[in-house]
C-alpha cells in the first residue's frame, strides 16, 4: 500500500502568488516553538476543500470529516475554523458551540502548512511565523492560502514574524527543547529554498523557533505533493521519545525509506546529547474498500495532540488500528486516545495533523 501518491486532482490549479506581506514584524526573540503536547489556547482549522481540487465524489466526504474533526477536538479545547463567507451559513449549524468561525479566502484545507507556526518568547510574548507557503513548490494554486498565516495572526492578536525561508508546518517536528526532525526532501528542495544549505536552514530556524539541533531525515521528493513531510514519518511524543512510521508493503516507495529513517533516529541524539527512545507504528495493510487507491494516505503518525487527548485515524484494519492506539496510549499517558474515520481527508493525501494547527498558550 503506497502512502501519498500525487493525485492529478491536486494539480488542477496552476501556480499561485508567492510573497510576504509588508505587515510582518521584526523578530524580538529569542523565540521557541513549543512541543505540540504543551497546553494550547486553541486549534485552528480550515474548511477549505473545493470541488475543483477534490472532485464531486470526495468533496462531501472530506467536508464531513472536517466537521467531525473540529467537533472532536472541541470536546477538549476551543477550535477556530476558517470558512469561506458563502459557506458559513451551511457549516455553522453542524458545529459544537466551542467551534467559532472566521471568514477567510481559502484554496484548500491544509492549515498545518498554510497557517502560522506559533512561537513563544522568554517573557511570555507570542508571535506567529509565516513561512511563505508556495503550494508545496508551486504544485497547487495558493493565492489565497498564501495569506492564511497573516489572517490567523491578525485574528489571534499576535505579530507575524517574517523570514525568507519557504517551508510548511508539516515539514518540521520539534520537541520544544531545541531539537527538530526535518526531511531534506522537503525543506532543502529547490522548489522551496534553492541554494540553501543545511546550515542556512538551521541558522534561521534557531532564530525563529529556538532550534539548536536538527535530525535530518532524507525523505523522498516527487512522490507526493509535499515531497515527504516529516509529520508522516516521525513525531516526538515527549523530549527524548519518537514515534516513527513503518510501511510494511515491500512494493511501496516508502518501504525502504521508513526503515532508513528508523535507523537514523535510533543513532541520533537530541540537543541535550541524549539518545532517543524510538518506537515504530506500522501502517495498516488494508483500508475500507470504498477508498482503497494509490492516493490514500494510510499511516498513524499524522495524529494530533490537543489538551487532554490524542486524535488519531482509524482505517478499518482492526489489528493495525488497535496496535497504533495501544502505542499512542503508552506514549501519551493521561491523555484520551480518540480514533476517528478520516477516509475523505486520507483519500486526498493528508491526515489529521495536516488539517490542524495548534496555538500554544
Amino acid at each position: 500500500m503506497t502512502r501519498r501518491t500525487l493525485g492529478q486532482a491536486l494539480l488542477a490549479f496552476g501556480a499561485g502568488w508567492l510573497g510576504s506581506s509588508s505587515s510582518a514584524k521584526p523578530a524580538e526573540g529569542p523565540w521557541r516553538m513549543p512541543d505540540e503536547a504543551e497546553p494550547h489556547r486553541r486549534t485552528w482549522m480550515a474548511y477549505g476543500a473545493s470541488r475543483q481540487v477534490w472532485g464531486k465524489r470526495l468533496l462531501p466526504v472530506v467536508q464531513d470529516n472536517l466537521i467531525t474533526l473540529a467537533n472532536t477536538i472541541a470536546q477538549f479545547e476551543p477550535v477556530t475554523l476558517l470558512v469561506r463567507p458563502e459557506e458559513r451559513a451551511s457549516v455553522a449549524p453542524r458545529l459544537r458551540p466551542q467551534v467559532s468561525l472566521l471568514e477567510a479566502g481559502l484554496d484548500d484545507l491544509w492549515i498545518r502548512d498554510t497557517g502560522p507556526v506559533f512561537v513563544q518568547g522568554p517573557q511570555g510574548q507570542r508571535a506567529g511565523v509565516d513561512f511563505n507557503f508556495n503550494g508545496w513548490g508551486d504544485k497547487q494554486a495558493n493565492a489565497q492560502d498564501a495569506l492564511v498565516a497573516e489572517r490567523v495572526c491578525q485574528s489571534a492578536g499576535v505579530p507575524r514574524l517574517d523570514t525568507e525561508l519557504v517551508l510548511e508546518g508539516g515539514g518540521i517536528e520539534v520537541d520544544g527543547h531545541g531539537t527538530a526532525i526535518i526531511t531534506e526532501s522537503c525543506v532543502l528542495n529547490a522548489n522551496r529554498n534553492p541554494g540553501l544549505s543545511r546550515q542556512d536552514v538551521a541558522d534561521e530556524l534557531q532564530r525563529l523557533l529556538g532550534i539548536r539541533h536538527i535530525i535530518w531525515l532524507p525523505g523522498i521528493a516527487g512522490e507526493d505533493i509535499t515531497d515527504g513531510h516529516t509529520d508522516f514519518y516521525a513525531r516526538f511524543s515527549r523530549p527524548g521519545a519518537v514515534l516513527a512510521h513503518l510501511d510494511p508493503d515491500p512494493q511501496s516507495y516508502d518501504h525502504a525509506v521508513t526503515r532508513e529513517h528508523a535507523a537514523i533516529l535510533r543513532r541520533a541524539k537530541d540537543a541535550s546529547g541524549q539518545s532517543l527512545q524510538v518506537s515504530t507504528i506500522e501502517a495498516p495493510t488494508k483500508v475500507r474498500p470504498a477508498f482503497d487507491s494509490n492516493d490514500f494516505t494510510a499511516g498513524y503518525i499524522n495524529f494530533y495532540v490537543c489538551n487532554g487527548a490524542v486524535i488519531t485515524p482509524e482505517f478499518g484494519d482492526p489489528r493495525a488500528d488497535a496496535q497504533a492506539q495501544r502505542t499512542l496510549a503508552a506514549h501519551f499517558p493521561g491523555r484520551k486516545i480518540v480514533a476517528i474515520n478520516i477516509d475523505g481527508i486520507a483519500a486526498g493525501g493528508g491526515g489529521i495533523h495536516c488539517a490542524t494547527q495548534q496555538e500554544s498558550r
